[in-house]
C-alpha cells in the first residue's frame, strides 16, 4: 500500500465520519425544534415552563439521587424557617 492509498483511505473514513456527524447534528435540530413546539404547546394550554423542565430533568436521574436532593432540600429549607 503506497502512502497516496493510505491517504485516500484515511480522508475517505475522515469524511464518512464527518457526513456522519453533520447528519446527526441536523436530526438534533429537528429534534431540538420538535422539543420546543411541545414546550410552546403546553405554555399555550397553561402548564408552567419551568415545572414541566424541572419534572423532564427529575425523570432522567436515578430515584435514589432524586430522594437524596429533595432530603437535603427539606433539611435546608427548615433551616431556614421556610418548611
Amino acid at each position: 500500500m503506497t502512502d497516496d492509498a493510505t491517504y485516500n483511505v484515511t480522508a475517505n473514513e475522515l469524511r464518512q465520519f464527518i457526513e456522519q456527524i453533520e447528519q446527526l447534528e441536523a436530526e438534533k435540530k429537528d429534534i431540538s425544534e420538535q422539543i420546543r413546539d411541545i414546550y410552546a404547546e403546553s405554555k399555550a394550554r397553561g402548564y408552567d415552563q419551568k415545572a414541566l423542565k424541572t419534572i423532564v430533568s427529575l425523570r432522567k436521574k436515578d430515584k435514589n439521587e432524586v430522594a437524596e436532593q429533595e432530603a437535603i432540600l427539606e433539611v435546608y429549607k427548615a433551616a431556614l424557617g421556610m418548611a
